[in-house]
């Protein structure tokens, strides 16, 4: 049996997450964008070399970028031909997904957000969410509510 959980919705599971993005922000919505990449990069990406903990959105001059993501080195090929680690990639959306995403990240609070990146009939996506910060009250409650669920559903499973 496989340890990654399988996208039901894209059939493939992803190749890396952000679950810290879930604990440090409310989700409003979220996008499905394509990633332009090196030949290096995708070969990287294929063996599961992908950090996006740290990474963020930014839509500049009409195009959104992936920043701040780490896609390691590509380790069966020559310094001359390998790429960057953290370089900012482009995000291919159409025209009107990304000025609908300015314009809510112009409402104050707001943010882009990568959440996975998964392949679909062989490309690379990355899901995108429109997301606002949490307050450190927000991430206590959260745990305590997800701390008292585990707790009901020990019970059940006790009683049954």
């Amino acid at each position: 049996m496989s340890d990654k959980r399988v996208d039901r919705k894209n059939g493939s599971a992803p190749v890396a997450e952000n679950r810290k993005a879930r604990h440090d922000y409310f989700i409003d919505e979220t996008v499905e964008a394509g990633i332009a990449l090196t030949g290096s990069e995708i070969k990287s990406v294929r063996a599961g070399g992908v950090n996006l903990r740290e990474s963020y959105v930014r839509v500049e001059r009409g195009e959104a970028w992936l920043l701040n993501s780490h896609i390691s080195a590509w380790t069966h090929s020559s310094a001359f031909f390998n790429h960057e680690p953290t370089r900012p990639r482009k995000l291919l959306l159409h025209r009107n997904e990304i000025e609908h995403l300015r314009g809510k990240v112009e409402q104050k609070g707001l943010t882009l957000v990568p959440l996975k990146l998964y392949f679909v009939k062989g490309r690379a996506k990355l899901e995108v969410a429109v997301a606002k910060g949490k307050k450190l009250y927000d991430k206590r409650e959260a745990l305590a509510e997800r701390d008292s669920q585990r707790e009901m559903e020990r019970y059940v499973k006790r009683d049954a």
